[in-house]
């Protein structure tokens, strides 16, 4: 939390109040995780939320040159702003898979449409999982799932839809809170995964949002574009983009009395910020999460580059995994950006320690420093001190577990 009493995502800590049920708190929301058989181990991996109704949609997804089939399936289906389901698979990511994995997806759309009595482009769909894998073989599954998950949908399942959902992910995520001001008030609650592959230009792995508030779809695709630009734009695991990245926000609009749209557009920045730090605190073998704080920048802009190319560097993180104060990687770091600063202007604080002032090394205490870089959580701050601009991204060590999960992931 920053000193004006904010969350590292820019909104008030305490503006809302807190809401049971995941992304069924919304009501009207049903959702359900099965297993399918899709994962060797026999845990969840097929899931679906679903609306009850066709309703308006958000959708942001992967900039990577190389999209999975279900990114582009779901871009069209959301293309007129309306869907009422969201059916998702871990597993498989359906990636590099030509003509047949997108056959899959659409069979997937509309196997579930048939069941929810729907159209086929009111469905959307997300994967997840290895990259490249022909899914062929597991469409009998997969559509067994489907039937299965629509089956036991119900308003106690965002629990196991979150846990179906997950790859290397430790832990299922969640959030839901209640937004109200003098006009009105909603419930907005979402669920998430991604513990790798985290260094998103829009969005996280997967990541389903849904709001009872009535927002058309085109201002809200430019609310959601606003709360995650500053919530899963700002935060890194591993400096690697996914090919399946998507971010869905469902509104139903059966809100009697909504907020205004300020107060809306925080609520959901605040459930998106909760859940992309999640998405960092179980980073792949992570041990600490790190708080990136630039601030004295000329322009957010230049704070958030500069934040996230320390956040993305591997020497960085490699030194915070073994507690090894060497602040210099984190000025190298930004130095090797195309933004302008002035080096010797540059402090830095590990937590309230000043390690390096006006670009060199100041006197400190190593056992200090040794106390709080072995601390879960670790707040720097970089002081650029040229103006009064600032910004914070999330990210996390990187220990050798990291490198063992990713190591042996197909083996």
């Amino acid at each position: 939390m920053s000193a004006g009493g904010e969350a590292w995502y820019g909104t008030p800590a305490s503006a809302f109040a807190p809401a049971d049920g995941g992304i069924c708190a919304v009501p009207g929301l049903r959702a359900a995780g099965v297993a399918a058989g899709l994962k060797p181990d026999g845990a969840l991996d097929v899931a679906i939320v679903d609306a009850g109704r066709a309703c308006d949609v958000a959708v942001l997804q992967t900039t990577n040159q190389v999209r999975a089939a279900p990114v582009e399936v779901t871009a069209r289906h959301a293309a007129d702003g309306r869907a009422r389901a969201v059916v998702l698979n871990s597993g498989n990511a359906n990636a590099c898979t030509g003509p047949d994995g997108e056959q899959i997806a659409v069979d997937t759309a509309a196997h579930a449409a048939g069941l929810l009595g729907c159209a086929t482009d009111e469905v959307l769909v997300c994967s997840t999982g290895v990259i490249g894998v022909p899914m062929t073989a597991q469409r009998p599954a997969l559509l067994t799932g489907v039937t299965q998950a629509v089956t036991e949908a119900g308003p106690d399942g965002a629990g196991a839809a979150a846990r179906a959902i997950m790859t290397t992910d430790t832990v299922p995520k969640s959030a839901s809170l209640r937004v109200a001001d003098g006009d009105g008030g909603c419930v907005i609650g979402g669920l998430a995964k991604g513990a790798g592959m985290i260094a998103p230009a829009m969005a996280t792995m997967l990541c389903v949002v849904a709001t009872d508030a009535p927002v058309p779809w085109r201002v809200l695709g430019q609310i959601t574009r606003q709360a995650v630009d500053r919530t899963f734009g700002r935060i890194s695991v591993d400096g690697c983009q996914s090919t399946n990245d998507a971010v869905i926000v469902l509104a139903t609009g059966t809100a009697g009395r909504e907020p205004a749209i300020a107060a809306f557009t925080n609520g959901l920045t605040a459930v998106l910020g909760e859940l992309a730090e999640q998405v960092v605190r179980d980073g792949e073998g992570a041990s600490h999460l790190i708080r990136l704080h630039v601030t004295g920048a000329k322009h957010v802009s230049d704070a958030v580059a500069l934040a996230r190319a320390v956040a993305d560097s591997v020497l960085v993180r490699t030194a915070f995994a073994g507690g090894d104060p060497n602040w210099g990687r984190i000025l190298a770091a930004m130095g090797a950006t195309s933004v302008q600063f002035v080096p010797e202007r540059v402090d830095v604080r590990f937590g309230p320690l000043t390690v390096c002032r006006f670009g060199v090394g100041a006197s400190f205490d190593p056992g200090q420093a040794e106390v709080i870089l072995s601390r879960p959580e670790i707040d720097v701050t970089i002081d650029l001190n040229l103006g009064s601009a600032g910004a914070t991204v999330l990210t996390c060590d990187l220990t050798h577990d990291y490198v063992t999960i990713n190591a042996e992931y197909t083996t």
